[in-house]
């Protein structure tokens, strides 16, 4: 039962990683046609709408997601690292950066996930993890180096506002951990409102005016499948894994997000550019490949939400 668990968490950040990760060169195309306060907030709009409309549709109306009040402060802690700052520096990142090497710098995000929760909330690690990390971080350091790398001769600007996000978001991840069983749907869904609330609203209030439907509808639909239910399965892998092992096997996003730049999109690289890859791609399969078997035990988990059927809730309870 503990191997089906765990399997099933690993597919969940398996897909999360693809989503969220085809969805940064698709975003990249939109950049031209608006701010990057309002590309964040329309795309946290699709996710936030999406997501709370999925809710209400599998539970047959409303229900109070029941967060304990100790809950609260993890959760918005979380909306604010994760959904309003988190994004408005990928999408100045990515107004000066490649989208292809925008994709493999957004590896480092699992590494400073993996960081924060070694040394702050103290989960677990092994030398392999830690050798896995390694790689990755100098892989980014090679994208972060101006010039050619990274597309544009703005790139090492754009890069460090890329390896903020990432911060912004492994901050965002070990807070999500603490609310972790609670409904992902909700986490997510409200995530996704509060994030384009703020960032629609601070456009708005700086002049900017939204896009004709053309660019809008696109915008939504990869907020709500790229942000949304990558989220969504993002929350169910943090119960069976932890934020650590989580945000490792989410390693795998920058990699689809590359593929896709170069295969689709047909951007251009650089000799850099594949040494970075190889560094990274060499940390993600020792992370893939490490085996979390050490014996420990896990406290009782008060559930503060209705059971209905999910990944997670497919079982008996005594």
């Amino acid at each position: 039962m503990k191997t089906h668990k765990r399997s099933s968490a690993v597919l969940a950040a398996l897909a999360a990683a693809a989503l969220f990760g085809a969805s940064t060169p698709l975003a990249k195309q939109f950049v031209g046609d608006m701010s990057a306060l309002l590309l964040a907030g329309l795309l946290y709009l699709g996710s936030g709408v999406g997501l709370l409309a999925l809710r209400v549709l599998r539970d047959h109306g409303w229900h109070s997601p029941g967060l304990a009040r100790r809950e609260w402060p993890w959760l918005l802690g979380a909306i604010g690292c994760g959904g309003v700052v988190g994004p408005t520096l990928l999408m100045l990142g990515l107004a000066s950066t490649s989208a292809a090497a925008a994709s493999l710098l957004l590896n480092l995000e699992g590494v400073l996930t993996a960081l924060l929760a070694w040394f702050v909330f103290k989960e677990n690690a092994n030398r392999r993890v830690v050798l896995g990390m390694a790689l990755i971080v100098a892989g980014g350091l090679l994208l972060s180096w101006p010039g050619p790398a990274v597309g544009t001769s703005h790139g090492g600007a754009g890069a460090a506002l890329i390896v903020g996000a990432c911060l912004c978001w492994a901050l965002d991840n070990n807070l999500t951990r603490q609310v972790s069983n609670s409904d992902a749907l909700f986490i997510a869904g409200l995530k996704g409102i509060v994030a384009a609330v703020v960032n629609i609203g601070l456009a708005l209030a700086l002049g900017q005016s939204l896009p004709p439907w053309r660019v809008v509808g696109p915008v939504l639909l990869i907020g709500f499948v790229g942000y949304g239910i990558s989220l969504a399965l993002f929350v169910l892998a943090l119960r069976g894994l932890g934020a650590a092992r989580t945000g490792a096997y989410f390693g795998a996003a920058p990699f689809v997000g590359a593929g896709i730049a170069i295969g689709v999109f047909g951007e251009s690289t650089s000799p850099l550019f594949w040494g970075a890859g190889l560094l990274m791609a060499a940390g993600l399969w020792l992370h893939l490949t490490e085996r979390h078997e050490h014996p420990h035990w896990h406290g009782t988990l008060q559930h503060s939400h209705p059971h209905f059927p999910d990944i997670h809730h497919r079982h008996d309870h005594s």
